[in-house]
């Protein structure tokens, strides 16, 4: 037990600090090949911080482990918006005034509805994730677009934030090729050592790859962008915040899962759609609610309602640890 507990604590640190290095280096380079700076912050940093769950997802279904790709990605998708914007919420509380909520919401709802679809029969074959991937790559070309419309980069404060951000950490084109490679390298290799502590651990205690994957896994492969999110709100940034969240749970429900299903088809645990999917699709919604601006002005997420994201979270995982006692 001491021997993979001591694995997953490694594998998330090297994890976290991998996915740091390979997305600041895939953001520089972006920037070297004329990619704007509103569409690097949308694709490059906000699906960029999904680079572990995407390693993670792969290499269990690989290993013939898809309870933990599904939990990695739906727990993920639920860590994002109850744990990382509630917290960053009582940080400093959210305003909403970037045209890419009102634009990416209703996408990610949609996305969200149709994962439900693609589960709802308790199976996930290399036919669905295949169409998966192919409704990934459909959203990507529609924010591409959306990025490079000029009038979106005159109007939007992301592109402005970002442009910041990439003068704060600007470096050579051969430094951002090395980080890349090797952010990458790590990532695989501190994937293997995380999956395998997790493995060993649930087998050791009985406890289902999916439980594992909900709980351990998605919140720490969800740090990269809890620490985005808090620097951003921190600085005030409260757009590129919202970005990230939205940029990777996009980025989990179609790519993440799709590439774990085009891997190994898998059937799906009947508490994915009885439970967890639920309230990912709750959550998504509520941002809309949280968001929403009733008086006409700018809405926000105040620290009372980061407050209750993070009793939902809370809750949800005392909820998942009541189940592994009592089974």
């Amino acid at each position: 037990m001491a021997l993979p507990l001591l694995m997953i604590v490694i594998g998330l640190i090297v994890l976290v600090w991998s996915a740091d290095i390979f997305v600041e280096g895939a953001a520089a380079i972006a920037r070297f090949l004329g990619m704007s700076p509103l569409l690097i912050g949308m694709v490059v940093i906000g699906f960029g911080t999904s680079a572990p769950e995407l390693t993670v997802s792969a290499l269990s279904a690989w290993q013939g482990n898809p309870g933990i790709a599904l939990g990695n990605a739906y727990g993920s998708n639920i860590t994002n918006i109850a744990l990382i914007l509630g917290a960053v919420a009582l940080i400093s509380p959210i305003v909403v005034h970037s045209q890419i909520v009102k634009k990416e919401l209703p996408v990610l709802f949609a996305v969200t509805v149709f994962a439900l679809g693609q589960v709802y029969d308790g199976d996930l074959s290399r036919t669905d994730a295949v169409l998966e991937l192919v409704v990934f790559v459909g959203v990507m070309t529609w924010m591409v677009r959306q990025g490079l419309s000029k009038k979106a980069e005159k109007s939007d404060v992301l592109g402005e934030e970002m442009a910041e951000e990439l003068d704060e950490h600007s470096m050579s084109f051969a430094q951002s090729v090395i980080w890349l490679g090797g952010g990458l390298l790590l990532l695989v290799i501190s994937s293997r050592l995380l999956v395998w502590g997790a493995v060993s651990i649930a087998q050791d205690l009985g406890v289902s790859d999916l439980v594992i994957g909900l709980t351990i896994i998605a919140i720490g492969t969800s740090l990269p962008e809890l620490a985005s999110s808090i620097a951003a709100a921190r600085k005030g940034e409260h757009d590129l915040a919202l970005g990230n969240i939205i940029g990777s749970n996009l980025f989990n429900t179609l790519a993440v899962v799709g590439l774990a299903g085009v891997i190994h088809p898998m059937a799906i645990p009947v508490e994915i759609v009885n439970r967890d999917w639920p309230l990912m699709a709750l959550l998504t919604v509520s941002l809309f609610f949280l968001g929403y601006s009733r008086k006409g002005e700018q809405g926000s997420i105040n620290r009372v309602e980061g407050g209750v994201l993070l009793a939902v979270y809370a809750s949800y995982t005392v909820y998942l640890i009541n189940t592994v006692v009592s089974a």
